[in-house]
């Protein structure tokens, strides 16, 4: 089986910041490492090659630094790694994003049985490249994928997690599964997967090689963006009651009650 795991460089800090007219995350001078929940993706990836054979690629769009975490994918097992990078790229939206990468996939020929990725980013969290990606490449996908339970060359069993429950899917080969950290844990890299990591050649490419014009890209091509970024404030009143006022103050929050649920009825 051929594996083909989406890698998204993130920044390596809670100290994001929002350009306030694009509306897009200032990248510029932040550490970077790979989105945890991709980190699970892979280790999963790496783990059914090692039991069942096959070559595990993987696939990124992002800045030229996006080449350290490649790096370091094929350090933790990765047999191929992919960046495509071009000025053009900047301000995608999801929709784009995902174009981008269906158009690379195909017009590289890259062939997998099993598509896999994090449930969603730390630094955009929307959860909708992997889903919007399976639909292009006319993929079945699941999300919120907790746990692998079986897998075979024409299917693969899946608990999916839902709200205070969970799902059993069989889901035929090829598909697109968006998982959740408990599928896998993440290993080290070993001495060895390091030294090969130092001599591995990331392939990359611009929207030319995969067949993107520039206004199908970036901010041009995007039908959706940020118009505004503002921090939530939240406003309370509050009345003070003594201790000799404590039967007042009771009877207030009684009084607020009613006029809660009068309200909803």
């Amino acid at each position: 089986m051929n594996f083909l795991v989406l890698l998204k460089q993130v920044p390596d800090t809670e100290k994001v910041k929002i350009d306030p007219v694009t509306g897009t995350m200032i990248r510029e001078g932040l550490d970077i490492t790979m989105n945890p929940l991709d980190a699970h993706a892979l280790e999963l990836a790496v783990s059914l090659k090692e039991k069942v054979g096959g070559r595990v690629v993987v696939l990124s769009m992002g800045p030229m630094n996006t080449i350290d975490v490649l790096t370091d994918a094929v350090a933790l097992g990765a047999d191929r790694a992919i960046l495509l990078s071009d000025p053009a790229l900047s301000g995608s939206d999801t929709w784009v994003t995902s174009l981008a990468l269906a158009r690379t996939i195909r017009n590289l020929k890259i062939d997998f049985d099993l598509l896999l990725c994090g449930e969603k980013s730390t630094d955009g969290e929307t959860g909708q490249v992997g889903v919007e990606l399976a639909i292009l490449l006319g993929l079945p996908v699941l999300t919120y994928v907790s746990e692998l339970v079986e897998v075979d060359t024409s299917s693969v069993i899946v608990k999916r997690s839902v709200e205070d429950a969970h799902e059993i899917w069989r889901v035929p080969l090829p598909s697109c599964l968006c998982v959740l950290k408990s599928v896998a844990e993440p290993r080290l890299p070993t001495l060895g997967g390091k030294k090969r990591a130092m001599n591995s050649n990331i392939e990359t490419y611009g929207i030319k090689d995969v067949g993107l014009e520039p206004e199908e890209v970036g901010l041009k091509g995007s039908p959706t963006r940020v118009v505004k970024v503002f921090n939530a404030k939240v406003s309370r009143s509050c009345k003070l009651y003594s201790d000799r006022e404590v039967v007042r103050g009771i009877e207030r929050v009684l009084e607020l009650i009613k006029l809660s649920l009068e309200g909803d009825s």
